[in-house]
């Protein structure tokens, strides 16, 4: 079950709805994923015009918690001020605070977020700031209160993997907050490295909108994630530096 604040979920996938090549597809995709919690960009949505195009409309939301993202903010002002609309539009009071810092790189403004994650903590949101893989500052955003913390595993939409594991594995070991693995994924077996590191879940978009097949995608996400998670919680067996038997020798007949 991954808790977040006053939120409970079976299933561990966050995932983006942005970038489908069309509605059904993208309906379809979010079915066989399984997951629960869905992001968006609010700067992508008429929250307070229905008359205007709606990218989730072919979804039926009441299935779904919407989680509501700052995409395109470059400053905590911007950020809370966006966080805000959304909150007023009546979507949910959880927001994936993110602050871009570098427009070439798309890595989170660590003061930045920081400002935010306080400012929105202090209006009484569920606060979960998507960050670098910086291990300190993944200590300080828990310490201000922050339900979860979101560390990239790569930049945004590179599908480079897991480039960092190390530090990744430094802030799981010492959060007390769920720990969710945001932004660079780019295949099945990163989602799995990710949940055997012992993060309480995997979000992701490009991975699966981008795909050839997004629904097959989808679904081996899904997949990947829950043997994670089972590989993790079953514990792998110490790595050694040379081989041993896989069968006992005791009792044999011939040595």
């Amino acid at each position: 079950m991954l808790k977040i604040g006053s939120y409970e979920f079976t299933s561990r996938l966050l995932l983006g709805t942005g970038k489908y090549p069309d509605f059904d597809i993208q309906k379809e995709a979010v079915a066989v994923s399984g997951a629960e919690i869905l992001t968006f960009s609010v700067r992508r949505m008429n929250i307070f015009e229905p008359s205007l195009p709606n990218f989730l409309e072919k979804l039926d939301l009441k299935k779904y918690i919407l989680l509501p993202n700052t995409a395109g903010a470059k400053t905590a002002i911007e950020a809370v001020r966006i966080a805000k609309l959304a909150k007023a539009s009546g979507l949910c009071d959880m927001i994936k605070v993110e602050v871009i810092g570098c427009q070439k790189t798309l890595l989170p403004d660590p003061i930045e977020t920081l400002k935010a994650s306080e400012e929105l903590l202090k209006e009484g949101f569920t606060v979960l700031p998507y960050t670098s893989d910086d291990v300190l500052l993944a200590k300080r955003l828990e310490e201000l209160g922050c339900h979860a913390i979101m560390p990239g595993a790569s930049p945004i939409g590179s599908g480079q993997g897991i480039i960092n594991p190390l530090n990744l594995s430094f802030i799981i070991e010492q959060a007390k907050v769920p720990i969710i693995i945001d932004a660079g994924i780019g295949t099945p077996s990163d989602a799995a490295v990710a949940m055997e590191l012992g993060a309480d879940g995997v979000l992701l978009n490009t991975a699966v909108s981008g795909a050839n097949d997004p629904v097959k995608m989808a679904l081996a996400m899904k997949l990947a994630i829950e043997a994670g998670r089972l590989g993790f919680e079953a514990g792998r067996i110490p790595k050694k530096r040379y081989a041993t038997a896989s069968s006992p020798s005791e009792g044999m007949s011939f040595s």
